[in-house]
């Protein structure tokens, strides 16, 4: 039977632009080799999660110009707590043993890097957040 962290690393996706080099500090390290690869596995969930916060607060997102939606984003993924916390489940809940060992260790700064990423992942793809589409997905 194979390891939990053997099939874990195994369906995750390939990221080539994510160089790992033996200069870089062990937070770009653990950025590159882990939180990049699982959090673009995980795309599908966040960008249900963060529909189902739009709906959650009442579509006032669907409102907004792009500008303030890019804020709307931010401030979700930086200011709400609860959204936040369960952001991090989502991408901590593949990490394996090993990671969760190096993540513990620095988490502080490993969670700016992952709020960042999914910030970016989310504000990247802020047309699926379109009200027709977000509305049809739920």
């Amino acid at each position: 039977m194979e390891t939990r962290s053997k099939v874990l690393k195994a369906i995750r996706p390939v990221i080539t632009s994510a160089k790992i080099l033996p200069n870089m500090s062990s937070g770009e390290h653990f950025q590159n080799a882990t939180l990049r690869p699982v959090i673009k596995f995980q795309n599908d969930l966040l960008i249900t999660a963060f529909k189902n916060y739009i709906k959650k607060h009442k579509n006032v997102f669907n409102e907004l110009v792009l500008e303030r939606r890019q804020h709307y984003i931010d401030n979700a993924v930086t200011k709400d707590i609860k959204f936040r916390n369960a952001l991090k489940g989502i991408i901590i809940g593949q990490f394996t043993v090993e990671e969760y060992t190096t993540y513990i260790k620095d988490s502080s700064a490993l969670n700016k890097r992952m709020m960042n990423l999914v910030k970016q992942r989310l504000q990247d793809q802020i047309q699926l957040f379109d009200y027709p589409n977000a509305a049809a997905t739920l």
